[in-house]
């Protein structure tokens, strides 16, 4: 039986549903989780201009404190029905690194759980592009960086950058739905193979002692159709015995442990924080 749900969203979420926290807990407890991660997405860097075209990508900044206020209360409400962990999705943004830093040491204290996570990229023109926001926008994305090829390739360049940063004591260690920018495959196949690119992720994640959010949300996305990361990668994951924790990437109440029965093959774990 699968253990928890550990990449979960909530109404502080400016692209998700308006489901409230409590709607999550009650669901995981109803799906007989014992554990629960709230990962929202942390702010954005102060001086980072939110690329998406809802400008919605992370929580507000003035939110924080309420987030973390609401999700101890019911840390404490449901101590004996599940075991709940407050913490973020973490940005890796190149260049910003700094304010990143600053964001963790000013919360990381707060946090029991975290994730590490690319979604922007800068294209060649200084542009940047949050590439899982749209199909359309993942096209306008891979024009400007000159093709899905350089696409690709700034994608898995920054994910490797990410585990390699420095962002103080409270870097998350678990890193993000890895083959995310294989979300509108389906539309914008893959332009080559990046098997040593991925086996040098997974190698990297293993020296550093990390462990992979294995997500199922890729499942239900129309051009994706697929777990990030893929079973054969997972499969490589479990060779060099990283950690493998689930994570829905829930943003509604209601899809709490969605797919999960597809996890079922895999030695899954309990975050290591």
């Amino acid at each position: 039986m699968m253990i928890g749900d550990f990449h979960v969203h909530t109404q502080y979420c400016q692209h998700g549903a308006n489901d409230r926290m409590e709607a999550y807990v009650l669901q995981a407890i109803k799906k007989g989780f014992t554990h629960l991660s709230f990962t929202e997405h942390a702010p954005l860097p102060e001086s980072f201009i939110d690329p998406a075209p809802g400008r919605d990508s992370a929580m507000d900044r003035n939110a924080v404190e309420a987030y973390v206020m609401e999700g101890k209360a019911l840390q404490a409400q449901y101590k004996n029905d599940l075991q709940i962990k407050i913490g973020f999705e973490v940005d890796y943004i190149r260049g910003f690194e700094q304010e990143t830093q600053t964001f963790l040491d000013t919360y990381g204290a707060e946090m029991d759980d975290g994730i590490l996570s690319v979604h922007m990229l800068q294209a060649p023109n200084e542009a940047y592009f949050c590439i899982d926001y749209s199909k359309e926008e993942f096209g306008r994305a891979a024009d400007e960086f000159g093709g899905l090829l350089s696409l690709y390739k700034a994608y898995y360049d920054n994910l490797i950058a990410s585990i390699e940063a420095e962002l103080g004591s409270f870097k998350p260690s678990r890193i993000g739905h890895m083959t995310l920018v294989q979300k509108f495959q389906l539309a914008y196949p893959q332009p080559a193979d990046f098997s040593k690119e991925q086996q040098y992720i997974l190698e990297l994640i293993k020296e550093k002692g990390y462990e992979l959010d294995v997500n199922t949300a890729g499942l239900s996305k129309p051009f994706c159709k697929e777990i990030y990361p893929s079973p054969q990668l997972i499969e490589k994951a479990v060779q060099l015995d990283i950690p493998l924790v689930p994570g829905s990437d829930s943003h509604a109440a209601s899809s709490i442990g969605k797919a999960f029965e597809e996890l079922s093959a895999y030695p899954l774990t309990l975050p290591r924080k």
